[in-house]
């Protein structure tokens, strides 16, 4: 069903056909992320995103894969047409096969040295996660929705001409879709927020862990004071008929691997006004730096909902030990890691998943007093 035939559904939020969302600001998006993982650090992570920028006429797309010291990218941009449901930038896919539940993306051969064709069952129901939203010197600069769901993978997926054979009983993963309003496209001149550097630290985690009955979604982002944008943590059942279940707020204790600032391990505490809490040792295992050649924002050549022209596809690679010091400073980094769980009643689980972090400019907790600053 394409979106023109939708609008004959009465599911409108604003006085606008679907195609057309409810805000002008150029900095809207609406947005896939999934990774793919084979639980150890000697087999690839794989993540891919693909986001559609309304105001901006753009709809573009990543692959990247950290292989032992391989850091692969294939990326893609393309003119944004008035049907939203085709999710195809050139070689790449997303295909919705049942919503909220089974979806396909692919990227074929030819295009780089990564390819794969991939399904994603859902363990459980999507949740949403608590709206994101901050302002400053006034105008808006975030305010969006997401929703995340932890799964199984199935199908192939091919690195530097090896085929990795992918089982959903070992191969697992997370997705989520998010939407609103966030910095996108090419810079825009700072203006007076370039001389307020404390408003634009960023301190950053998201971590989605899965264990065999369910998965915990944390987030947090403070300024450089500690003072909290967003801070949630969250038990979401694959039960579906089980609600959510708030943990309690988020306390967090980073240990840095020397001379930077990746995490060497990390204490997650959720602590609920009665005192009961659930602690979180997690243990980074691969890192996949998603700021290299992805377009988050490190190379001003290619930027998530730039214009590339009528259609691009690219592919780039680095060495994982050869990626620059100081533009790693300015990376949100995706970790595969380990979670140790003890839980209100004293028992503990062991699981497995996502750790985003980030610490970007300064931070008064870890001692961060400029953008450049790093762990001792």
């Amino acid at each position: 069903m394409t979106l023109s035939e939708m609008d004959d559904y009465p599911i409108h939020q604003v006085a606008e056909v679907i195609r057309h969302v409810g805000t002008s600001d150029r900095n809207f998006y609406d947005r896939y992320y999934f990774n793919c993982h084979h639980g150890s650090p000697d087999d690839p992570w794989l993540i891919v995103g693909l986001g559609v920028y309304p105001n901006l006429g753009v709809v573009d797309c990543f692959a990247v894969v950290r292989h032992h010291d391989e850091h692969i990218v294939v990326r893609g941009s393309t003119a944004l047409g008035a049907n939203r449901n085709d999710l195809q930038v050139g070689p790449f896919l997303v295909e919705v096969l049942d919503g909220l539940a089974q979806l396909r993306v692919r990227l074929a051969p030819g295009h780089g040295d990564v390819s794969f064709d991939l399904v994603f069952d859902a363990d459980g129901p999507a949740a949403l996660e608590p709206r994101h939203f901050q302002r400053q010197l006034e105008r808006v600069t975030f305010d969006t929705m997401r929703f995340v769901q932890t799964g199984r993978w199935t199908g192939s997926l091919t690195v530097d001409g090896r085929e990795f054979e992918v089982e959903p009983q070992t191969w697992r993963g997370n997705r989520d879709r998010s939407w609103g309003v966030r910095p996108v496209g090419e810079a825009e001149p700072p203006g007076r927020r370039a001389a307020n550097t404390d408003a634009t630290s960023f301190f950053w985690i998201y971590a989605v862990m899965r264990f065999d009955e369910y998965a915990i979604s944390v987030l947090v982002q403070e300024l450089r004071t500690g003072e909290r944008i967003m801070g949630d943590a969250r038990r979401i059942w694959n039960n579906p008929e089980r609600e959510p279940e708030w943990l309690g707020r988020v306390e967090h204790d980073i240990r840095f691997v020397p001379g930077g600032r990746e995490p060497a391990s990390a204490t997650l505490r959720f602590v609920k006004p009665n005192g009961h809490t659930v602690t979180v040792e997690c243990a980074p295992q691969l890192a996949n730096f998603i700021g290299f050649g992805t377009g988050y924002g490190l190379e001003q050549d290619w930027r998530h909902g730039m214009w590339q022209g009528a259609e691009k596809v690219e592919a780039l690679r680095h060495k994982v030990s050869e990626l620059d010091a100081t533009m790693k400073l300015f990376c949100p980094a995706d970790y595969l890691a380990t979670f140790e769980l003890t839980d209100v009643d004293g028992s503990s689980e062991t699981g497995q998943g996502l750790f985003e972090f980030a610490v970007i400019g300064p931070h008064d907790q870890y001692g961060f007093a400029e953008y450049t600053d790093v762990a001792p």
